[in-house]
């Protein structure tokens, strides 16, 4: 994930923590869900990128897909 949608990640988690409308388990729920959203992202990103690596016809599929 780039830095810039870290920061946009931390702003959104910051939001979640100020809201005074959610309840403190809401809250809690809210963050473990982006936090494994972030997780996954990264995953899938890492595994993107071993694949591509694998071949340059592997890389060109991916990136005509939009994958990479």
């Amino acid at each position: 994930m780039s830095s810039s949608n870290l920061k946009h990640l931390e702003k959104i988690k910051d939001s979640i923590d100020r809201s005074g409308t959610l309840t403190e388990e809401e809250k809690s729920d809210s963050v473990k869900r982006i936090e494994e959203w972030y997780r996954e992202d990264m995953a899938s990103g890492t595994f993107m990128k071993e694949l591509s690596e694998l071949s340059p016809i592997i890389k060109a599929l991916l990136a005509e897909l939009g994958l990479i």
